[in-house]
C-alpha cells in the first residue's frame, strides 16, 4: 500500500491518513522509512502470546476510538491479513465505505490458505470498491454478485512497490553494492534458493516436510538455500531443529523490503508460501514453487510462472531439482508474462477516485 498512500497523498482534494496497526514493529519502520512515510495514527496492537481473535479486538477496537475522532469518508485496505478484515469490519460497523485493494482473490477452500481464505470473503462481502488486480479475479466477484460497476481492475500495486525499489537498486550501484555486502556468506558460484515460510496450515508436518526437502536440496555442492526465517515460533522451531546445523543453509533473520527485493533478484528461484511473492518474482523474472495445496492467484499457475508443490517432501524435491538441472524448463517459466500488471496500479486507483468524485461531488466517496 505504500506507493498508493504516496500518490494519495500527492492528490489535490484528498485528505489521507494512515493508520499502521503497530504489528512486527521493527519490519514496519523498515518498510515505513524505506518509502518515506510516517502513520499518522499507530494503534500499537501486539501484546505477546497474542492469538487472532487478540489481534481482531485489538484492531477493530482501536479503530473504533480512531472513528470516533475522525471519521472518514472511506477506508482503504489491503489482501487478506486479519488487521484487513478486522478493519474492514470497524468501518461497516461505522457506516464508513470500504475499499478493498487486491480483491477478489478465491481458492474456494476456506481453509487454505487459512485464515486468509475467509477474511477476503468477509472484506468481500463489506467492500463498497473492489479494486481487483485480474481479469480472474474481477470474475470472483461478479460469482458472488458483486455489481460489476463496484469493480475495477487495476493490477496490484504489490508490484507498483516492487518495480520501485528495484529500479532504485539498479540505478544506484553503490546502494546495491551495500545492501550486498550485508550478506558475506554468499557464494557467487552456488546457485541461490531463497524460501520463505509462514502459513499457518503448514504448522507442524508440514513445516517438518518442507524442512527434509531443504536438508536434500542442500546436500548439492551446487546450491545454497537462504531461509530468512519468520518470527513466528510455531516457524522457527521447526527450522531451526532441522536446519539449524545444515551444511549450504543459512538460516537469517527477517529482511527488510530492499534487501528482501535484493535477494529475489539474485536467487535462481525461489520456493514459498507466501501469496505476494507469487506476483512479485515472476516480476523480476524468477520461478516460483508455491509449498501449499490451493492457490488464490491461479493466473501464475496458468501463465507458468508458478507451480504448486505442497509440502510434500518428494514433490518438493524433484521440481526443484527439475529447475536446477532442466535449462529449458527454468527459462520458460522465467520468462512466462506476469499478470499482475505493469506497475500502474495505483495509477488507476486514483483516477478511479477522482472520477467518482466528480460524478457526484457531494457525496461521499
Amino acid at each position: 500500500m505504500a506507493p498508493l498512500m504516496r500518490q494519495l497523498r500527492d492528490t489535490p482534494r484528498i485528505d489521507v491518513r494512515l493508520c499502521a496497526t503497530g504489528q512486527h514493529r521493527h519490519m514496519l519502520d523498515q518498510v515505513l522509512s524505506l518509502f518515506e512515510l510516517v502513520p499518522d495514527i499507530d494503534l500499537g496492537v501486539m501484546r505477546a502470546g497474542q492469538d487472532l481473535v487478540g489481534v481482531s479486538t485489538a484492531v477493530m477496537g482501536g479503530l473504533r476510538d480512531v472513528f470516533a475522532e475522525w471519521c472518514p469518508d472511506g477506508v482503504f485496505v489491503h489482501g487478506d491479513t486479519n488487521s484487513a478484515a478486522a478493519a474492514a469490519l470497524a468501518a461497516y460497523y461505522h457506516r464508513i465505505a470500504v475499499s478493498h485493494v487486491e480483491a477478489g482473490l478465491r481458492t474456494g477452500d476456506l481453509l487454505s490458505p487459512w485464515p486468509e481464505e475467509g477474511n477476503r470473503r468477509l472484506i468481500g462481502a463489506l467492500a463498497a470498491r473492489h479494486y481487483a488486480p485480474t481479469v480472474e479475479a474481477r470474475d470472483n466477484l461478479l460469482a458472488e454478485n458483486v455489481p460489476h460497476e463496484r469493480i475495477v481492475v487495476t493490477g496490484n500495486t504489490v508490484i507498483d512497490a516492487l518495480l520501485s525499489i528495484d529500479a532504485r537498486l539498479r540505478a544506484d550501484a553503490e546502494l546495491a553494492g551495500d545492501v550486498e555486502r550485508t550478506f558475506p556468506f554468499l557464494d557467487p558460484a552456488r546457485r541461490l534458493l531463497l524460501v520463505t515460510g509462514h502459513r499457518r496450515e503448514s504448522f507442524g508436518a508440514g513445516f517438518e516436510n518442507i524442512c527434509r526437502a531443504l536438508v536434500r536440496l542442500a546436500e548439492r555442492p551446487d546450491v545454497q538455500v537462504v531461509y530468512p526465517v519468520h518470527l513466528n515460533p510455531a516457524v522457527r522451531e521447526p527450522v531451526e531443529r532441522l536446519l539449524g546445523e545444515q551444511r549450504n543453509v543459512h538460516l537469517i533473520e527477517p529482511l527488510g523490503y530492499l534487501p528482501f527485493v535484493w535477494m529475489m533478484s539474485r536467487s535462481h528461484f525461489i520456493l514459498t508460501d507466501s501469496g505476494g511473492i507469487q506476483e512479485e518474482a515472476p516480476a523480476l523474472g524468477k520461478p516460483v514453487l508455491v509449498m501449499r495445496a490451493t492457490t488464490e492467484r491461479p493466473e501464475a499457475v496458468v501463465a507458468g510462472t508458478v507451480r504448486l508443490v505442497g509440502t510434500d517432501c518428494e514433490r518438493i524435491v524433484a521440481e526443484a531439482s527439475r529447475l536446477l538441472d532442466d535449462r529449458e524448463h527454468h527459462r520458460r517459466m522465467s520468462r512466462a508474462s506476469n499478470p499482475y500488471g505493469s506497475g500502474d496500479a495505483c495509477r488507476r486507483i486514483v483516477a478511479d477516485i477522482g472520477e467518482r468524485a466528480d460524478r457526484a461531488p457531494n457525496e461521499k466517496t
